[in-house]
């Protein structure tokens, strides 16, 4: 921690989305104070601070208060307002002595340079978790990306143990690379099971149907990579190299000529980093249904 600081220090949150609010949660049940939830505007914005707050004993406010007592600052907010967030309230309160975090997980925390010329000591920490409306996933056992001031780093590092959660350092320049590994892992991945329901209304079986009919064998899926590995998690008719039934898919799926860019796609990849056979045959085959 840093001179002077509590062993828990206090916490002030800058926004009331999703993260922010798993955030706040979390923070809250792990014997954090939170003093603030800092709306960016009034309306909903206002609304959802106000909610947040009453749910962990916080005040709500617009913009950062003269006497704001948090010890750490969490900006959550989307990636294109972190730093106009802390230049906004750079000159409003006292920055030495308090750690100013952001949680993107593509940008680094230069982000919040306007901060550190102010004294505070910077840090960005990316929890790899998906949040999204409605659903507060807790944050014990998270793995967390950090990369910032040496005294930020070891602030950020103290309250992630707390949550529960294991910190992983990274580099400034390998943030966007890491970044698109949490992008393929979830929301290309809900993308793909978008794109599975397409697939399945063309089989006759409704989207909602379809969603709870997938779910045994995602599962499933899902316990055998973390098993086994992609290799030895890899099943279906490329791995057998059945070039004749991954020809009637392709057929198929004109009917879904979007479902089916995807499927060579993934038919492509599945090729180049899986085990298969017939490999040279499929190899042909995807070539020739690209034309």
């Amino acid at each position: 921690m840093l001179p002077g600081m509590s062993k828990k220090p206090s916490v002030a949150i800058v926004g009331a989305g999703n993260l922010a609010a798993a955030l706040a949660t979390s923070l809250r049940q792990a014997g954090y104070e939170i003093d603030a939830v800092i709306s960016r505007s009034r309306g909903a914005s206002l609304r959802n601070a106000r909610s947040l707050a009453g749910e962990v004993d916080a005040y709500a406010s617009v913009g950062t208060p003269a006497s704001l007592r948090a010890e750490i600052v969490w900006f959550c907010v989307p990636d294109a307002e972190i730093a106009r967030a802390g230049r906004l309230l750079a000159g409003k309160i006292e920055w030495k002595g308090k750690v100013a975090l952001h949680s993107s997980g593509a940008l680094t925390s230069d982000e919040l340079g306007s901060l550190r010329e102010r004294g505070a000591a910077v840090a960005s920490v990316h929890p790899l978790m998906t949040f999204v409306r409605g659903s507060r996933p807790p944050l014990a056992g998270v793995p967390f990306a950090i990369e910032g001031d040496a005294t930020a780093e070891r602030v950020a590092r103290r309250v992630v143990k707390n949550l529960g959660g294991s910190v992983h350092s990274i580099r400034k320049e390998d943030k966007a690379a890491y970044h698109a590994w949490g992008t393929f892992a979830s929301p290309l991945f809900t993308a793909l099971l978008a794109t599975t329901e397409r697939v399945a209304s063309a089989a006759g079986v409704n989207r909602k149907s379809a969603r709870r009919r997938m779910i045994p064998i995602l599962l499933q899926t899902l316990a055998n990579y973390a098993a086994f590995g992609a290799e030895r998690g890899f099943s279906g008719p490329i791995i057998r190299g059945d070039v004749d039934t991954v020809k009637r898919h392709l057929r198929v799926l004109r009917r879904e000529p979007g479902a089916r860019e995807v499927y060579l796609v993934l038919a492509r990849a599945a090729l180049r980093y899986l085990p298969t056979k017939n490999k040279n045959s499929l190899k042909k085959l995807l070539d020739s249904e690209s034309k």
